[in-house]
């Protein structure tokens, strides 16, 4: 049976990592990648609040998490340039926040604002595969792109993934002029706290109406600008410079 002594020093073992060993290694850059990701999970929670709740405020705060992890997108690599500290761990964080940040979250909204048949959500999921598969990729290959003096990237193959500003920045507008979401119906409170879903995204209250393509699916035409974001992301022969 061990002693006190002896478990003593097995608890201490050198070749044991030490407590927090992967929260002391991360860089000053690691932590504000990780308020990128913190801005997407909130973008996330927002929607989903306000699909719950019906408010719009809710609705707001999660469009403006999508530029605030745009901010921390950007620091992280000026932080890291500065730091003069990048690490694999650095790449691959950076990626799960940028999915998180620009991939699940826009494609959330969209479906809060209205895009919810079956095809808008083709539409969406294909969106969010391509941004997925964008990233890895770049993760894959960023090793073998030119690179300037200071070791940047000269080009991104494909739109990067925070372009997808641009979407929020669509439903964020329509959202503001009414061009979505129709929720306060008193007629219909006594039909259930739900009744009001029904009402809220019928054709007229989803910017742009829809249009029949097969009988029994519908598809909102403004859905569409994620398919195409989509696309323009995993192109090969599409290159961006980068700033």
């Amino acid at each position: 049976m061990p002693t006190h002594k002896t478990a003593k020093r097995k608890t201490s073992d050198p070749q044991l990592p030490t407590r927090f060993s992967m929260v002391r290694s991360f860089q000053l850059a690691d932590f504000v990648t990780l308020g990128n990701g913190v801005c997407g999970c909130l973008s996330l929670m927002f929607a989903m609040k306000a699909l719950l709740t019906q408010n719009t405020d809710f609705l707001f705060s999660s469009f403006w998490c999508i530029p605030a992890g745009v901010v921390f997108d950007v620091l992280d690599g000026r932080v890291a340039r500065w730091r003069q500290s990048t690490s694999l761990l650095g790449q691959e964080l950076d990626s799960l926040a940028d999915f998180c940040s620009f991939g699940l979250a826009p494609a959330v909204l969209g479906f809060a604002c209205g895009f919810q048949k079956m095809l808008d959500l083709v539409v969406l999921t294909y969106f969010v595969c391509c941004g997925l598969a964008r990233l890895a990729r770049f993760n894959a290959t960023v090793a073998s792109l030119p690179t300037d003096q200071h070791g940047k990237v000269k080009y991104f193959e494909g739109t990067p993934i925070p372009t997808t500003l641009v979407i929020v920045g669509v439903l964020a507008y329509g959202v503001y002029c009414g061009k979505f979401w129709r929720f306060a119906n008193p007629m219909f409170q006594h039909e259930g706290p739900f009744a009001s879903f029904s009402q809220a995204f019928t054709p007229e209250y989803v910017w742009g109406g829809e249009i029949s393509i097969f009988p029994g699916y519908e598809l909102h035409p403004l859905v569409l600008m994620y398919g195409v974001s989509g696309t323009l992301m995993i192109s090969r022969r599409l290159r961006i410079p980068k700033l």
